[in-house]
């Protein structure tokens, strides 16, 4: 097919380059402006912009892909599909209609559930033991349209943010190539969204990791691992951010203030929580790296009875 590809992060890229192994003709590559990053303001390609440069794809960059002009830019390239993930932006009905195939999405969760912008992260903070990848063809509503196929994924005790998103990535290649191809020989059932059982999954802030410690144990480690590698959980330690990257939900519950730290061992040290405890095992204060817990408290006092805000 030839195809309009549509998204901007590094979970698009391996959608990308798999349609391109798989025969399909690329004809052009639409994805968010170059911004800058970083404490120089060093202008940065999106990595979509990378992979196709890589391949002399046509790159299109719009501030806004519904204007007049970028409707008719990408009317151009007479595609069979486009396929959108991760893009960024809405797609109005006049794209949305532009092709004989129309535009189907690759989106990281098992919709209906976790419709919206950060579902991969959203299942690990809500502890969810499956996740998945859906391909949908896409509707004028948010995440609304109709489900073609999908595949599972069940999450590692440990599963991150990170770490689910590469399985997912890795695992909507493989499920968007088998899509196209069933979309071709007229073999893909379409199936309705019903209502979705969980909230929309709302984008991402650094005010989110801020730990409540009077929620539970197991919340407060669900929230540490989703939110790994960014924007991170953390908490105040003695007037320092201190960025907590792993913990294990311990045994100990002493009736403490929550935040009070109620054990301190050579590879850890234990935090009351509002139900139960959690052991921090690695961590992260400013101006250090990530480091585990054993080696922080060996350069650094922590006191039981420490409370951290």
């Amino acid at each position: 097919m030839k195809v309009i590809f549509m998204g901007t992060p590094d979970f698009s890229v391996g959608t990308f380059e798999a349609l391109i192994e798989a025969g399909h003709e690329i004809v052009l590559a639409v994805t968010q402006p170059d911004k800058p990053k970083g404490r120089g303001e060093k202008v940065q390609y999106p990595p979509v912009k990378e992979a196709a440069l890589k391949h002399q794809i046509p790159v299109f960059q719009p501030k806004r892909v519904r204007a007049p002009e970028c409707i008719e830019e990408l009317r151009k390239y007479d595609a069979d599909i486009m396929v959108v993930i991760a893009f960024g932006q809405i797609l109005p009905k006049e794209i949305l209609e532009m092709t004989p195939y129309g535009c189907v999405n690759v989106h990281a969760s098992l919709l209906p559930k976790y419709r919206g912008a950060a579902p991969i992260q959203w299942a690990v903070i809500n502890g969810e033991k499956v996740s998945g990848v859906t391909t949908m063809q896409m509707d004028e509503g948010l995440d609304t349209g109709d489900m073609l196929m999908k595949t599972e994924i069940v999450l590692d005790e440990k599963e991150t943010g990170g770490s689910l998103h590469d399985k997912l990535a890795r695992a909507g290649a493989g499920l968007c190539v088998q899509t196209l191809e069933a979309l071709k020989d007229g073999t893909v059932v379409r199936e309705p969204q019903g209502e979705s059982t969980t909230e929309y999954a709302r984008m991402l802030d650094k005010g989110m990791g801020r730990i409540d410690w009077s929620k539970d144990a197991k919340s407060i480690e669900c929230l540490i691992r989703g939110l790994n590698p960014w924007p991170s959980a953390y908490t105040e330690w003695n007037g320092r951010t201190m960025k907590i990257w792993e913990a294990d939900v311990a045994d100990i519950d002493e009736g403490r203030e929550p935040g009070t730290v109620i054990r301190v061992e050579r590879d850890g040290f234990c935090v009351q929580t509002g139900r139960g405890s959690l052991k921090v095992r690695s961590l992260q204060i400013p101006g250090k790296k990530r480091m585990d817990a054993g080696a922080f408290l060996r350069g650094y006092q922590v006191d039981a009875g420490t409370v951290l805000s």
